[in-house]
Parts: structure tokens; sequence; C-alpha cells
């Protein structure tokens, strides 16, 4: 888990297209020393989507290799892989100082019928039923440690309504699984690409916290040394970002310093839109075990 940043999102996706393949990206000003993960993940999505015509993504793998410097440009290099009759790839490398510092194969698919089962949302109270931000921080934040406060008080461009925000408080080993809904404060524009790339941006959130329920602690607290390594999404159906959605997160595994997570993205009638799973460090700092 990352920082995350209060400009707009359609700011945040707005690339300044240098060569048919060759864009810009640029961070919200900040006082984080390193770019939010999941900035990278959308924009470099964005910027692949820039390079398709008449095809949805359906897949992105990626790979964080450097933290990000908000403080420059990102260069985001498409390497146009293939275009078949029913698939294209595209792989981006995002750049800085000359290093990549974000590396992804993303996958698009014309539109086409076949099978179609899922599985259930969970049984969980809906937005409507959990507190907003407001009386969050009125009655529920003063209780919980301060770097939960200062996480959930921040400015960011997606809305979060955590359905189990008493793990926080309460502490102690529990089953790894966490429910949250989130949305895009903005309304957005009728663009589907726009509106994949914002939930790749909200996918990177919270996630790798999950694998840490298990052991009693959060990536909040000061002994862990926490980042995402690689992180995977797949969309299975249209959806808005501007919506509700709920990121239902669960942690099959942790081991080596590494936790495994993975994600299912519903909308609020039901529907599995989208399914995210990543692996992050989460190592005990030394002389704070």
């Amino acid at each position: 888990m990352s920082q995350q940043i209060s400009a707009s999102l359609t700011a945040i996706l707005d690339l300044e297209r240098l060569e048919s393949n060759l864009f810009r990206g640029r961070s919200p000003k900040s006082s984080w020393p390193r770019v939010f993960g999941g900035q990278v993940i959308a924009q470099s999505l964005y910027a692949a989507c820039k390079t398709v015509e008449g095809r949805q993504p359906h897949s992105l793998h990626a790979y964080f290799l450097l933290p990000g410097d908000p403080e420059m440009p990102i260069i985001y290099e498409v390497d146009r892989l293939r275009d078949g009759r029913s698939f294209t790839t595209r792989r981006v490398l995002a750049i800085q100082k000359g290093e990549a510092i974000f590396a992804m194969s993303a996958s698009f698919q014309v539109d086409e019928p076949g099978y179609d089962h899922q599985m259930p949302m969970p049984k969980v109270p809906m937005p409507e039923e959990l507190p907003d931000r407001e009386e969050m921080a009125r009655s529920i934040l003063p209780h919980m440690p301060d770097a939960v406060q200062a996480y959930y008080q921040r400015k960011r461009p997606i809305e979060i309504r955590p359905v189990e925000i008493e793990r926080y408080r309460t502490g102690g080993k529990m089953e790894p699984k966490f429910n949250v809904w989130i949305r895009a404060l903005e309304r957005l524009p009728d663009e589907p690409a726009l509106h994949q790339s914002v939930l790749a941006y909200a996918s990177d959130l919270m996630l790798l916290d999950s694998s840490l329920i298990a052991h009693g602690t959060t990536v909040f607290d000061q002994k862990i040394q926490g980042a995402s390594l690689d992180h995977a999404l797949w969309f299975h159906r249209p959806f808005r970002a501007d919506d509700w959605l709920l990121y239902a997160q669960d942690s099959p595994s942790t081991s080596g310093a590494r936790g495994f997570s993975r994600g299912l993205i519903f909308d609020r009638q039901g529907k599995l839109v989208a399914s995210v799973a990543q692996e992050g460090l989460i190592r005990p700092r030394p002389g704070r075990a």
C-alpha cells in the first residue's frame, strides 16, 4: 500500500502524447517521497488503451521495479507486441531518469459472447449503511491509532467506506478478509478505458494490508516495511468507477517476508466486474520487531 493524492482522477490520467507510442504523465503535488503505485498502474493502462482501437482491456500483469519520484514526469513507452484478429497485446515501460520503474503487459479483446458464471458477492452492509468520511472523522477515527487516523482522513480522489474498520482498534489475529466500498469522487465521462484505468488506480488501495490481518498487525505499523511488488488485474464485465464498488479482499498466504492478497470487485447489484491479485513486501524492520 502506498500514498494517495487529492488531485482529480481525470487530471492524473491527462497524459501528454509525445509520439504515437510515447506518453508523459505527471504526479499531483504531494508530500510523499514516492509515487503511489496505483497511479503508475492507471497511467500505464491508459497509455496502452490510447494505442488500441475497438477493443477493451481484459487483463494486465505488472511489476514495480523502483520507487517513482513524484517531482519528475514519468515517460510511458508502449510496445505494440501484437494486433491479432481477436486479441491485442501491449507492453508498457514507465521510465524516470533513464531507468524503468514499472513494467506492465496488457491484453485487449474484441467484444464476444460466451459462457457466463461468477462467485456471489459477500453479504455485507451497503455503502449507505456505513459511516461516510465526516462521520468516520467525528465518531470512529478518534478511537483509532494515529497512523490509521491519518490514512483515512487524507484527501484522495477515491472515496473509501471500510466494512471491518473496527479491526484497527481491536487488534489481534483475525481471518484475513477485508471488505471496503470504493468509488471515484468525481463524475467521470462515459469512456470505458477511463473507468478501467480509475479502477486500476483504486485496486492498489489497501490490498497489501489484508495480508497482515492474520498476524494481528497492519501496514500502518512502523515495525513493518511494506511495498507492492507485483500486481495483476482482470476485467470481467462493464462497470462505472464513479458508482459504488465492493472490494472484497483476502489473503491466502504470507511467507518469505511477502504477503499474497486477492480481491474480487463487485458492483452494488452483485455483478463481479473485476478480480485482483498482488504480492507485496511485508518485511519486519530491523531493530523494530
